[in-house]
């Protein structure tokens, strides 16, 4: 990632939001998602539905950005809790609906596996690029990585509060980058999604879908990452 060389943008941004290329890297972000959701759920309707309500969840509680201790961490308990959530109303629809087998949905787990915190990863990976790059970095090896803030300061020859002030700034940034992600859709396009009142508008999100790289490529890329 390098520095913009725009010196009127914002200064905890480096790209401005309707930049063809911040747009391509929100959709992309988006869709990571929705393909984990799709694989995780195996129902195209339910994963648009899950998708939609942790969108919502983002927006809703994107202010705590400022307090939590890694924004991978924050990401990945609102994922699978909104998974969880949907999981346990599914099971209580079928339960009125049918007699089924007794299972506690209650003992559902709310906490991110390894899939949910590789999807959030490689989320991240594509967000990251579209912000400044010092604040990038700082992001990635102490949200991400989870690099000790005082080896992060020795290691980029600047002082532990400086640092904490990129991460912060940083953390503002990409909280700007969730939100547009959240409002994106990759059918009708940037900050216009009319998805709810057309029925059939999940059938073109298998488009940019195909442009998702599979995690494992994500997750070797990352070990070049700033």
């Amino acid at each position: 990632m390098t520095k913009s060389s725009d010196n009127t943008a914002a200064p905890e941004d480096a790209a401005r939001p309707h930049d063809a290329a911040v747009q391509r890297a929100l959709v992309e972000a988006r869709d990571e998602i929705l393909v984990f959701l799709r694989q995780r759920l195996r129902n195209r309707d339910e994963a648009e539905e899950v998708l939609q309500r942790f969108s919502l969840r983002v927006l809703e509680r994107s202010g705590q950005l400022r307090d939590v201790q890694t924004v991978r961490g924050w990401l990945g308990r609102i994922l699978a809790t909104t998974i969880v959530d949907h999981q346990r109303a599914q099971a209580r629809r079928h339960r009125r609906e049918a007699t089924i087998d007794s299972i506690d949905i209650d003992a559902l787990p709310a906490d991110p596996d390894a899939e949910i915190d590789a999807t959030v990863c490689n989320c991240l990976y594509r967000l990251l690029p579209t912000l400044k790059a010092e604040y990038a970095d700082v992001i990635w090896r102490a949200d991400i990585l989870g690099e000790p803030r005082d080896r992060l300061a020795a290691s980029l020859g600047t002082s532990l509060n400086n640092v904490t002030v990129r991460l912060h700034r940083g953390r503002k940034a990409l909280r700007n980058r969730l939100e547009e992600m959240c409002r994106t859709c990759s059918t009708h396009g940037f900050l216009d999604c009319r998805c709810d009142e057309l029925p059939l508008a999940a059938e073109g999100a298998t488009a940019t879908a195909k442009s998702v790289r599979a995690p494992a490529k994500s997750r070797r890329a990352r070990k070049d990452h700033p």
